[in-house]
Parts: structure tokens; C-alpha cells; sequence
């Protein structure tokens, strides 16, 4: 990789962990799209994960008087089992059908009654979120809106949110780095330049959203958040039914 795309690489990962660290989401979605046009998927999910778990770690380290410890322990369950379950079937859909998962499942969470609408605090529901959402990112390389959706849920004040969900994060993202580059492809590999450059942009990033944050009230995260999400959301559902709809017409040509 030449030192010009790695210094372009690192201006994007300071730029979405900066709006990860500001909403405790997006910033990995749209990072991950861009890794999967210049690296073969194996390494784009490694160089991902190795990112995200650097920018969530410093996030949550940051936050970690907020952090809510009971969740992601149970979190970390469903993860556990998602892990387990993908090692025995490597199960990867088409690209139309994840893009279509990440896009319906936050709305669908939201159109739950409301005695089982989203709530971190529950033990049920974090195991099934925790399995859910390691299973759309070993999937499609992010945990998606799905998780944004449920997080926000629960009554928890921005900090709260954001650490929580970093903590849970940084699980993920270590699970996913064990399944690419360990279970699926054994031989991925990554320049250590790259990946110090990563580190080093997504702490920066982190850092500078931080006193955003702490100037923003807690009705204003949680407003500008769900519209971060369904903007997301319905971006992929129109994405992924424009794929499915293309391949359609090019099978019946």
C-alpha cells in the first residue's frame, strides 16, 4: 500500500471515528465500504476490526465511569454463541440479502409491542441483540442500526450510551477478528504501518468528538441518533433492493 493511500486511509479513520465517537455509530459503516473496494475481504475485515476495536477500546476508556457492566456481560453471551454457530456453518448471504438485513431490523425493532420494545437492561433481550447483531457483523463486517436501535432503548443518558455500547463494540470487533483472521482465511494479513496508522487515527478521532459530546443535552443525541439510523438504514434497504432488483432483470435477460 502506498504511503499516499495510507495517509488518505488515516484522514478517513480520523473522520468516522470522530462521527463514531460523537454518536457511537456510522462512522464504522461507512469505513468498512470503503476497505472492501481497495482490500480482499479477509484483510478488509481485519484492518476493520483492528480499527473499530481501537477506536471503541479508547472510547470506552475514555467513558468508563459510564460504562453499564451488567449488559455487556450478558451481550457478550449472545456474542459467544453468534461465534459459535458461524464456525460451524460459515454462512455468508449475497450482498443484496445483508444489506436488506441491516436495513429492515431496525425498523422491526421499533415496531415490537411496546411491553418488548428494546431494552439493554433485560437479560433475554441483551443475549438475543448480543447473538443478533455478531451475527449480521460476521456477515456484512458491522453490527449495523440494530444495535444503535437497542441501545437507545433503555433510559440511559448519552455517556452511558455511548460507553456501553463502545465496551460491547470492542467485544465484537475482537470476535470478528478471530473469525476472518483465524476461522475463515488463516492467511490474512496486514501491513503493521497500516494498522499502527489506524490505531493511531481512530483515538485521535475519538478524542476530538469528545467535548462535542459533552456539550450536547441528552435530547439531542438521542434525536439526531435515530435519524443517523434511519437515514442509514433506509439507505441500505434501497441499496439492497436496487442489487436484487438488478440481478433480477440481468437473470431473465
Amino acid at each position: 500500500m502506498s504511503p499516499l493511500l495510507i495517509a488518505a486511509l488515516g484522514a478517513l479513520m480520523v473522520a468516522t471515528a470522530f462521527l463514531s465517537g460523537l454518536f457511537g455509530m456510522a462512522g464504522g459503516l461507512i469505513l468498512i465500504g470503503v476497505l472492501l473496494a481497495i482490500l480482499p475481504l479477509p484483510s478488509a475485515m481485519v484492518l476493520h476490526a483492528i480499527t473499530q476495536m481501537a477506536s471503541n477500546g479508547w472510547r470506552a476508556l475514555l467513558w468508563r465511569k459510564h460504562i453499564r457492566w451488567r449488559p455487556v456481560a450478558v451481550y457478550m453471551i449472545g456474542v459467544a454463541l453468534a461465534l459459535a454457530l458461524w464456525s460451524i456453518t460459515r454462512y455468508v448471504p449475497d450482498k443484496p440479502v445483508a444489506l436488506l438485513l441491516l436495513g429492515v431490523t431496525p425498523f422491526m425493532a421499533r415496531l415490537m409491542p411496546k411491553s418488548i420494545k428494546p431494552n439493554p437492561d433485560s437479560i433475554w433481550q441483551g443475549a438475543f441483540y448480543g447473538s443478533a447483531c455478531m451475527g449480521l457483523m460476521l456477515m456484512t463486517g458491522v453490527s449495523g442500526p440494530l444495535m444503535d436501535t437497542f441501545f437507545l432503548g433503555g433510559g440511559y443518558d448519552r455517556r452511558e450510551t455511548v460507553a456501553t455500547k463502545a465496551t460491547c463494540q470492542v467485544a465484537s470487533h475482537l470476535t470478528k477478528l478471530i473469525y476472518f483472521g483465524g476461522i475463515i482465511d488463516q492467511a490474512a494479513s496486514l501491513d503493521p504501518m497500516v494498522a499502527a496508522v489506524a490505531v493511531a487515527a481512530s483515538m485521535l478521532g475519538t478524542s476530538l468528538a469528545r467535548r462535542i459530546l459533552e456539550a450536547m443535552s441528552d435530547q439531542q443525541f438521542r434525536t439526531w441518533a435515530n435519524r443517523l439510523i434511519t437515514t442509514v438504514a433506509g439507505y441500505y434497504i434501497i441499496y439492497g433492493g436496487w442489487l436484487v432488483l438488478a440481478g433480477n432483470t440481468a437473470s431473465a435477460q
